[in-house]
């Protein structure tokens, strides 16, 4: 038996030390990921970049870490931006995404100068009257919908008839129309098309389709109104593995998949493009992620037995949300046999808060045991609430032998300060 190391660092040690719940990042995996999708896109038929897609999990120290490793960014709303901004950032690489932008952030995004992924036409007419009352240009991508039906969760499937997200390509009227504002403005730069078909896709042939049907669609638009696309962005939604049965196409493998049927599907059309986009999140920072637990008292039901943790649905509302499945260990007996079945059950008061439904863990699992839930990187922290009045887990990056904390836990105290009794005159 060992305790589980992460990073050179020993987790329990960790768990000791700074309480939980703890989420643990692996520095060193979301580099390999960054530089394994940013090699697997490079084409010598045409420039690449990869942006890191922020929502997954935001923080200045994973932003300095994206600026570092060269990558872009994608934020989605202005507190996202903000952030960008404060980690220093290249604003010139980040791409500001979402349906339904205020105008305070289509503000800030002019005045930072970052590009505009826009989602229709009122977007588009309010940023192009922003960019002339304050004499500011804008590089603009414009999202749309080519329709695939991905292989995911609803709640994660993006690019759908449904869909609220972009434009729907067989409107190629309105698009065009869109594009045709741009053009007009001195302000704003149309550079291509950006798509997203959704999220947790482990295998390439949702992501083909799309690049064939975009690829038909950039011809078309060429062809019947004169549009040159410049910039191709295919978003992202690249699985990980969370259990034993997930087996995803790993980044870089992923990557050299697609840059090879862009090139393939550009040629046969006769199109060439100045730079290819993708946009990882998960696949990035899902599996340098570990939400460490005490294991508190546990409970035998006659149909089920629990076990129940220091945590839940407040930091990790995944498996309530999605339905999301993940593997666990006891961080301090690794390697010891797992021959029991349990019920991990948070604690928040919630019938439904439930991590795992069917846990394999040792058969003795006792009060104070320290529980790991692995591949918990993405969308857990960012999700995170104060449901039941509980506090966000403190953030730490582990890399060779060294642990440094980047988000502080949250305390009692800091949820008070939003607390007022002020009288509004109106």
């Amino acid at each position: 038996m060992a305790n589980l190391t992460v990073g050179g660092v020993d987790c329990v040690a960790l768990a000791k030390k700074l309480g939980t719940p703890l989420q643990i990042y692996d520095e060193k995996l979301i580099e390999d990921q960054i530089r394994s999708a940013m090699d697997g896109l490079s084409s010598t038929k045409f420039g690449s970049e990869v942006i890191y897609a922020s929502k997954a999990f935001s923080c200045k120290a994973i932003y300095e870490k994206v600026k570092q490793m060269g990558a872009g960014l994608d934020v989605v709303s202005g507190g996202e931006l903000y952030c960008a901004s404060e980690a220093g950032m290249d604003m010139s690489e980040v791409y500001f995404h979402g349906n339904n932008k205020s105008v305070d952030e289509l503000h800030m995004a002019l005045m930072l100068g970052c590009n505009v992924v826009l989602d229709n036409l009122p977007e588009c007419r309010k940023l192009i009257g922003l960019a002339s009352l304050y004499n500011k240009e804008s590089d603009v991508l414009l999202r749309v919908n080519p329709g695939i039906e991905a292989h995911t969760h609803e709640y994660i499937r993006t690019s759908g008839a449904d869909t609220k997200f972009g434009i729907p390509i067989d409107r190629d009227d309105e698009i065009a129309a869109l594009i045709k504002e741009t053009e007009e403005s001195p302000h704003i730069n149309f550079r291509g098309f950006h798509s997203h078909i959704g999220s947790q896709i482990t295998d390439t042939s949702g992501f083909e389709q799309a690049i064939e049907i975009l690829v038909d669609f950039m011809k078309h638009m060429y062809d019947k109104y004169g549009i040159l696309t410049d910039v191709l962005n295919i978003g992202g939604g690249f699985g990980i593995r969370y259990t034993a049965g997930d087996k995803p196409v790993p980044i870089g493998e992923m990557t050299k998949l697609l840059v090879k049927k862009c090139e393939d599907c550009l040629e046969a059309k006769g199109l060439t493009i100045e730079k290819l986009m993708i946009e990882p999140g998960r696949s990035i920072v899902g599996e340098a992620g570990y939400t460490l637990y005490t294991v508190g008292f546990s409970k035998d039901t006659g149909c089920k037995n629990f076990i129940f943790v220091d945590g839940g649905m407040s930091d990790n509302i995944r498996p309530v949300l999605y339905q999301a499945e993940y593997s666990c260990d006891i961080a301090d007996r690794i390697g010891e046999p797992k021959d029991g079945t349990f019920t991990v059950a948070g604690k928040n008061c919630e019938s439904g808060d439930i991590l795992i439904k069917e846990a394999s863990l040792p058969s003795q699992v006792k009060e104070g045991d320290i529980l790991v839930m692995y591949s918990t990187g993405a969308y857990g922290y960012s999700m995170a609430s104060n449901y039941n009045r509980a506090c966000r887990p403190a953030v730490v990056f582990v890399k060779d032998g060294v642990a440094r904390e980047v988000l502080r836990e949250e305390t009692y105290t800091d949820q008070m300060r939003f607390e007022t009794d002020t009288v509004i005159e109106l």
